[in-house]
């Protein structure tokens, strides 16, 4: 005998045998005080075991009265070591209360080769990535061709434009979306007048907020939080409603009817953007100084003064380039949308996805975008 555990009521007990065959035998109480007491010295005798087997290692169960969870690890455990040493381990008099326990280990032994094979090294995994972006990238540079040969068509022949789904949806992503563009903005030029202020007050040079507030709404934080909220609110919505027709199979009904659905869902849409976009970043521009007009009146700063600063500081420069930015981001956020609602998959998972999608994608092309305008920008000296 091995070993004996005093404390357990039957105790648990083991003994190994090799004559006249390999034989491991368990009995007793199979619980967590005895996998704590037992668990290094019989795993070593069961690695002993396997290495003086030749063949099959037996593992008789049939004394053992009670299995619990580390129990069934334990003997998990032992069946590892076996198969480490190349001994096939046979189980003898297992009670239903064993199978039960190491059922879940049993079906994991089942699923992890199969994940293992389905791996197929690191360099598959990484040709399989390179083939799922080269596919991306060509369905996304076909859809930029489909688009802008739509385009082209709409300026030859302007009436073949849908004029009043362009208006519709102008007014759900433009108009309806005032109310949350005047929140935002108010309380982003607040922000940024209270905090220079505080600031500048240092200096005496609190008039000088107007002139920081006005070139950063203008250049930079209008048209990049006008953006993001068009990106939050009408890119989804056009994800989700394309996503929602593909499902439907209605985009492949227009197909049947022989009508193209870029010119007839997502040229309105495209459209739309470009007209919503930079007004709503000129209104949210103007909330916006109105907002740090209000905080400078605390600051001793009339509203006449305040606005003569914000005249004297501002350019047309400053305008204009806040405005081309709005234009293209409203152009990335509708055809990002309108793209991921084009690619949705089947099934209702698939239209929260393609919209989950259309958001992240727009938000990081716009702050790239307006990386790439900062340094154009100032090579070019705007």
């Amino acid at each position: 005998m091995d070993s004996t555990a005093a404390s357990a009521e039957p105790p648990f007990e083991y003994d190994a045998t090799v004559d006249p065959a390999p034989r491991l035998r368990l009995s007793g109480r199979l619980d967590v005080h005895a996998v704590e007491q037992h668990w290094g010295p019989l795993r070593r005798r069961a690695r002993d075991l396997g290495q003086q087997a030749a063949g099959a290692v037996l593992v008789d169960l049939r004394g053992v009265e009670y299995c619990d969870g580390a129990g069934a690890a334990l003997l998990h455990a032992l069946e590892q070591d076996f198969a480490r040493a190349d001994a096939e381990v046979q189980f003898e008099g297992m009670s239903r209360m064993v199978e039960e326990q190491l059922a879940p280990y049993r079906e994991l032994d089942a699923v992890e080769p199969a994940r293992a094979a389905d791996g197929r090294g690191w360099w598959q995994g990484w040709m399989d990535g390179v083939d799922r972006v080269g596919r991306a990238a060509h369905s996304q540079f076909s859809f930029v061709g489909e688009l802008t040969q739509a385009v082209g068509s709409a300026l030859r022949h302007p009436r073949q434009v849908r004029w009043g789904d362009t208006l519709r949806v102008a007014e759900a992503a433009g108009f309806q979306a005032l109310p949350i563009v005047s929140l935002i903005a108010f309380l982003l030029g607040v922000i940024l007048a209270f905090q220079s202020a505080i600031a500048m007050r240092q200096f005496g040079g609190e008039i000088f907020v107007a002139n920081l507030v006005a070139v950063s709404l203008f250049r930079e934080l209008g048209p990049l939080m006008m953006a993001i909220l068009l990106a939050g609110r009408s890119g989804a919505a056009f994800a989700a409603e394309i996503g929602t027709m593909k499902v439907n199979e209605e985009v492949n009904a227009l197909k049947t009817m022989g009508l193209d659905p870029v010119r007839f869902l997502v040229l309105p849409k495209v459209l739309a953007g470009l007209l919503v976009a930079p007004l709503l970043a000129l209104y949210a521009n103007m909330i916006g100084l109105i907002g740090a007009a209000v905080v400078m009146q605390g600051f001793g700063i009339p509203w006449v003064a305040f606005f003569n600063q914000v005249t004297s500081a501002l350019s047309l420069s400053d305008l204009f380039s806040g405005l081309v930015k709005a234009v293209v981001f409203g152009l990335v956020v509708a055809t990002v949308g309108c793209l991921r609602g084009l690619q949705t998959g089947s099934g209702a998972a698939s239209v929260g996805l393609s919209t989950t999608s259309a958001v992240v994608t727009s938000i990081i092309l716009i702050v790239v975008l307006d990386g790439v305008f900062a340094v154009l920008f100032y090579h070019l000296g705007v």
